[in-house]
């Protein structure tokens, strides 16, 4: 789930693992497990997740006469624990992080190319792909990935005679309609952080934004649309503040129609009696056009290692968890979309109900692949524009031109 917050840190962090590693000689030093040994770093502190991950390790690990052991932190302390493992030579053979945060990570040079480590790369979506790569370089494979969809309470729409909105005139009148009481037609998260930004961009990339010209003049639409639905009362002033779990929390009470989530709201809402709910694709500009959301997830990387049969190891181990039957199962235990197309494929209709996600990730774009390392300054960047012009400070058109000052102030 892409709701982290605080990406400076991690650029701090990881200039200082290259220094360490340039002046050390530390980089990817893995310490010396037993033989036949895997060593895994992830963020998957959920005991349920955590077991998960075990049973697919030891299902591809055993055959492989292998044993994976995982060393789980918070995902806000994967970046620092890395740094102290190669302080210590002892960095894990394997090391899973959030795809944003990929790039500075393989601009130490501390992580060796997938081909390199004999991974099968072939197969997976473009989005996928890009999601674990940096300058052209594939460094990290996802097994699974995550996006964002416009997800409606079914009944709400069925009572209004409306049907899901397609475009984002469709969606400005259908949110209007459908707001009445202590219920608003739209809710999104616009906080002034990763969350934020994650649920922004969906708008921005499909109306011509880009985050390398953020004052291109193309994603003026996009903070307008925001401040349109806001404006007229058919999304809460309260967005501001919320978060995506704010968000979903007030689908759920019944005090928003409409919202933009990701799959892993899923499993509250399958728990949820009195909520019917249904996800559509988000509406575009205009009718015809395919919507570009962000693509999140984690990507796991093989760090350098000075014993080559270790990084082989972790290379067929990957092999292995990205089958599309490993993909396929894997990605229905977590909610999220396969990255290879045949497993993405068969998720989508084995799921029905979560088809548009899985048709929203062949559209979806990595946040780093164009501006690399430069994401965190970009991110903060958009993030002041849709706060000033939501709480009434200045216009879309100064917004994102102040933006693009920043961004280039902070490269």
């Amino acid at each position: 789930m892409p709701s982290r917050t605080g990406r400076k840190p991690i650029a701090i962090l990881v200039a200082t693992i290259a220094c360490s590693t340039l002046a050390l000689g530390l980089t990817g030093c893995a310490a010396e497990p037993e033989p036949g040994t895997v060593t895994v770093l992830n963020s998957a502190t959920d005991t349920a997740e955590h077991s998960a991950n075990q049973r697919f390790f030891d299902r591809c690990g055993t055959p492989l006469g292998l044993k994976v052991e995982q060393i789980s932190v918070p995902a806000d302390q994967v970046a620092s624990k890395a740094l102290r493992m190669a302080s210590s030579h002892s960095l894990t053979d394997i090391l899973e992080l959030d795809g944003s945060e990929l790039p500075q990570f393989a601009q130490t040079e501390g992580l060796r190319p997938l081909a390199d480590a004999g991974v099968d790369t072939s197969g997976f979506s473009a989005s996928a792909t890009s999601l674990g790569s940096y300058q052209g370089t594939q460094y990290g494979i996802a097994r699974s990935v995550n996006s964002l969809a416009l997800i409606y309470n079914t009944k709400l729409l069925k009572q209004a005679g409306i049907e899901p909105p397609t475009t984002w005139d469709e969606l400005r009148t259908a949110a209007k309609k459908l707001t009445a009481g202590d219920t608003y037609g739209m809710a999104f998260s616009a906080s002034p952080n990763a969350d934020g930004v994650y649920q922004f961009l969906p708008f921005f990339w499909s109306g011509g934004g880009d985050e390398a010209r953020l004052d291109n003049g193309k994603g003026e639409a996009a903070l307008q649309l925001w401040k349109d639905l806001v404006a007229d009362g058919s999304s809460s002033k309260s967005v501001v503040n919320w978060n995506q779990q704010d968000v979903n929390d007030q689908f759920i009470a019944g005090r928003a129609a409409m919202m933009i989530n990701g799959p892993w709201q899923v499993p509250v809402l399958s728990a949820q009696k009195n909520v019917d709910w249904a996800v559509a694709s988000i509406p575009v500009p205009e009718a015809g056009k395919a919507a570009v959301p962000p693509i999140g997830g984690t990507v796991m990387a093989v760090p350098k290692n000075d014993d080559p049969a270790r990084e082989k190891n972790a290379g067929k181990l990957l092999n292995c968890l990205n089958t599309e039957k490993n993909q396929l199962q894997w990605g229905e235990s977590v909610n999220n979309v396969p990255t290879r197309a045949d497993a993405a494929k068969a998720y989508a209709t084995q799921n029905p109900k979560l088809a548009a996600f899985a048709d929203l990730v062949t559209t979806a774009r990595s946040r780093t692949a164009k501006v690399g390392t430069g994401w965190p300054v970009v991110g903060d960047a958009l993030a002041g524009a849709f706060q000033s012009v939501l709480t009434g400070q200045t216009s879309p058109e100064r917004a994102l031109h102040r933006a693009q000052q920043q961004a280039s102030a902070g490269k």
